[in-house]
């Protein structure tokens, strides 16, 4: 009986906080796709050496296995890392990628066993990005953000505590008190956060070059540019700005089908919420003191009459301004428009106006953003 060769290898992994429901699965030169095995280990160093060695046992010493691991909240992390140490292609699939896959394959169990088949069928079947183990400086400029984050979201809770016991009529002073010390207590823990981020910034020379040439943008500050470029792990994996829109949720979702589906179109709201967050404040700043911005947030205002939506577009235009002069390593220059030099066709203009006496207006002259859909 003749072989057929094997063209891939996958494991799927599906995480849980003790164990890891592992399958391996192979794809033949006829596109047939097998799982060979399935097992369980526990989520364990241990754990981890033993899938290693079950996995090289079944697989095929001339083909690469790689490894497909659903992101379960932080209990895929440690796996994913022992993993990639030991030189082994990874890649890590958001969870509504994994579902909506799910649901293509004619099996309608849900378990861990078949969790695993699901991810080795995607990996086999799909050409999955690559994982890449994030440097240890963004990671943890990410664990100080997110908890300051926090932070502030608990002082908010406190302060509106202590606005209804000091307004109520049955407040307790004690009460009071307590609220208050927790608040003095938690804006201690900010302003330590803050001071810890400064320092870890500080000590990495490049690091602190870029961020500081990204707070050049009016409105954007220290903690929103360490929180966006934490949170995209310095743009190492980001191919290019729609990849990065999309990353964010700021990609636009419309639903339109024939004349009787006409859905409003909006932003999916499906990817990073922290950098949604902390670009809301720094946008309606941003358009009071950039004229550019401001014609945009204007036009896009008065054509829909909700600013909400217009910040919304403001906040998209300065995640792409943050990643575009981190790539580019340069400050902020707002009429950077202007600076660009002129094509040969604009620079026979001025002949042409000596000639003919007529008053012509350059193409880069004109804010085409203001006049579009005039």
């Amino acid at each position: 009986m003749n072989m057929k060769k094997v063209l891939k290898q996958c494991v799927g992994i599906d995480c849980a906080k003790d164990e890891l429901a592992v399958c391996f699965g192979q794809l033949s030169e006829a596109m047939d796709i097998s799982h060979k095995a399935t097992a369980v280990f526990t989520n364990t160093l241990g754990g981890f050496k033993k899938l290693a060695s079950w996995a090289q046992k079944l697989a095929d010493s001339e083909v690469p296995v790689c490894f497909v691991i659903e992101a379960t909240g932080v209990y895929h992390q440690k796996i994913t890392s022992y993993l990639f140490d030991a030189g082994n292609p990874i890649s890590v699939v958001l969870p509504n990628k994994a579902s909506h896959f799910a649901k293509t394959l004619k099996v309608r169990t849900v378990n861990d066993k078949e969790s695993s088949k699901m991810l080795a069928t995607l990996g086999l079947e799909k050409q999955l990005d690559a994982w890449q183990k994030p440097e240890a400086i963004f990671t943890h400029l990410k664990q100080l953000t997110r908890e300051r984050e926090r932070l502030i979201n608990e002082i908010t809770v406190c302060k509106n505590q202590l606005h209804a016991e000091e307004h109520g009529a049955y407040g307790l002073p004690s009460t009071v008190k307590r609220i208050k010390k927790l608040i003095a207590f938690m804006d201690k823990q900010v302003r330590q956060i803050a001071q810890e981020i400064t320092l870890l910034i500080e000590s990495h020379a490049e690091l602190d070059e870029k961020i500081k040439k990204a707070c050049t943008i009016p409105g954007i500050g220290l903690i929103t540019a360490v929180t966006i470029v934490a949170e995209c792990n310095g743009f190492n994996l980001i191919r290019n700005s729609k990849q990065l829109v999309s990353y964010a949720g700021y990609d636009v979702v419309e639903k339109q089908s024939g004349t009787s589906v006409l859905g409003k179109a909006h932003i999916s709201g499906h990817g990073n919420k922290h950098i949604r967050k902390v670009l809301h404040f720094p946008a309606i700043t941003h358009v009071k003191y950039d004229i550019h911005h401001q014609n945009l947030y204007t036009r896009l205002e008065s054509k829909h009459g909700i600013k909400m939506k217009a910040y919304t577009a403001i906040q998209r235009k300065l995640l792409v301004l943050i990643y575009t002069l981190w790539k580019k390593n340069e400050s902020y220059r707002p009429m950077y428009h202007n600076e660009k030099p002129s094509s040969p066709k604009n620079l026979e203009q001025p002949l042409k106006v000596a000639l003919t006496g007529l008053d012509l207006v350059r193409p880069h002259d004109i804010d085409i953003s203001v006049c579009k859909d005039k």
